[in-house]
């Protein structure tokens, strides 16, 4: 059906920037944006359905690039530990951190791991999210990281969301691998990622690289068997120390390296030449009460694309709302209101290999986009939480929050 959507401004997200169109109109049929452009130039033959959207400003839909949606279990008795002055250390030599996500993911059947993961998905939906990603990475063997992606595919055919899901096999050393790692990423890469990918159920390849999870040696095998089988790879690197995971990720096209703390301009060099995103994970940043920012100056200097994302896991973000990331990623990385939307939509998109289909608004693009109750677009990362008043357009139809 042709629908005409008129009466409001749109900021196009185009070339990264806010490319307003005033007085706009958009046009969607099967899903795509037909046109787009002033009102007064709209196509009126053929249109089906004419929507008026009362003057409000209209975005691209807000894509989550990072997330660990799916998981068993809760760690908020660790924060409260933590804050109560025990250390990580010491609460991971005592079972807890990412094991206690293992154990309780392990535990759990699919369908309890759908319904807690869709909670968390909806409640990213209700902020304006039309897309995300969703990484595996809490099973550590074949049938939970089956499990876990299953989940994930489950979610995109049961909510209306597009869901990118992204095999993190090579997160940590699962208990049954302790003092082998060697062998564990042999293991992910002779038998699970062939068995998950030949299932369909994986889009991309992820790892963690830091000297508490794998090396960047380690990391390498993963990336050559991704490639051997057609995946793209992303990579977890720079949060704690510096291996320049980011200038290996560049080496293998990774379409991101995420979180980058530790980065170096030669990291930020790298990265550009190979059109990798930088992925920045504000929630993170401030969950854990980090103080060394991303070299923001360097990965500016040198053209790098700069995605946020919400990184919503048990342990270290479990935040529930990307418009707050817009906020963080202003504040604590001091960014502009214009790049942090730039960073939840055209740049998120390229993270997720979808720049040709979503994050902006143009011709031939899928027809996601929120209308959204505000004077500007910096507003969306001004106000700080609540429910802005929206309506959320999905592939063309306006969907419920």
């Amino acid at each position: 059906m042709r629908t005409l959507w008129q009466n409001c401004q749109v900021a196009t997200m185009a070339q990264g920037s806010y490319s307003i169109i005033e007085d706009a109109a958009i046009v969607s049929n099967a899903g795509l944006i037909e046109w787009i452009g002033p009102r007064t130039e709209a196509p009126v033959q053929g249109i089906a359905r004419t929507v008026s959207l009362d003057g409000v400003w209209v975005t691209p839909g807000l894509i989550d690039c990072h997330t660990h949606a799916v998981f068993g279990g809760n760690r908020s008795d660790e924060f409260e530990r933590r804050l109560q002055g025990v250390s990580y250390a010491d609460i991971a030599a005592q079972g807890g951190g990412i094991a206690s996500t293992v154990r309780a993911t392990r535990a759990a059947s699919e369908d309890e791991l759908f319904a807690s993961a869709r909670q968390r998905v909806q409640a990213l939906m209700r902020d304006g999210v039309t897309t995300l990603e969703i990484k595996s990475g809490y099973g550590l063997d074949l049938a939970n990281e089956r499990k876990m992606l299953r989940v994930a595919r489950r979610l995109a055919d049961e909510l209306p969301v597009a869901v990118r899901a992204t095999c993190l096999a090579a997160h940590a050393l699962p208990p049954e691998y302790a003092g082998r790692p060697d062998d564990y990423i042999a293991h992910i890469c002779d038998q699970m990622l062939p068995a998950l990918a030949a299932e369909g159920l994986v889009d991309a390849v992820d790892a963690f690289c830091e000297h508490l999870a794998f090396s960047p040696a380690q990391v390498e095998q993963v990336f050559i068997r991704a490639r051997e089988l057609g995946l793209p790879v992303k990579l977890h690197a720079e949060q704690l120390s510096s291996l320049h995971g980011s200038s290996l990720a560049a080496r293998y096209q990774a379409l991101s390296a995420d979180h980058l703390e530790f980065m170096t301009e030669e990291d930020a060099v790298a990265m550009a030449e190979a059109g990798t995103v930088a992925v920045l994970l504000p929630g993170a940043f401030y969950f854990l009460r980090e103080t060394r920012l991303p070299p923001m100056d360097a990965l500016r200097r040198h053209g790098v694309k700069i995605a946020l994302a919400s990184d919503l896991n048990p342990g270290t973000a479990p935040g529930l709302s990307l418009r707050l990331m817009l906020n963080m990623g202003c504040t604590l990385f001091r960014m502009t209101p214009e790049e942090a939307l730039a960073g939840v939509t055209l740049h998120a998109a390229t993270a997720l290999g979808m720049g040709d289909t979503h994050g902006t608004l143009e011709v031939g693009k899928v027809a996601d986009f929120v209308a959204w109750q505000i004077e500007r677009p910096a507003d969306l990362a001004y106000w700080l939480g609540g429910d802005l008043p929206k309506r959320v357009v999905r592939k063309g139809h306006e969907i419920a929050h």
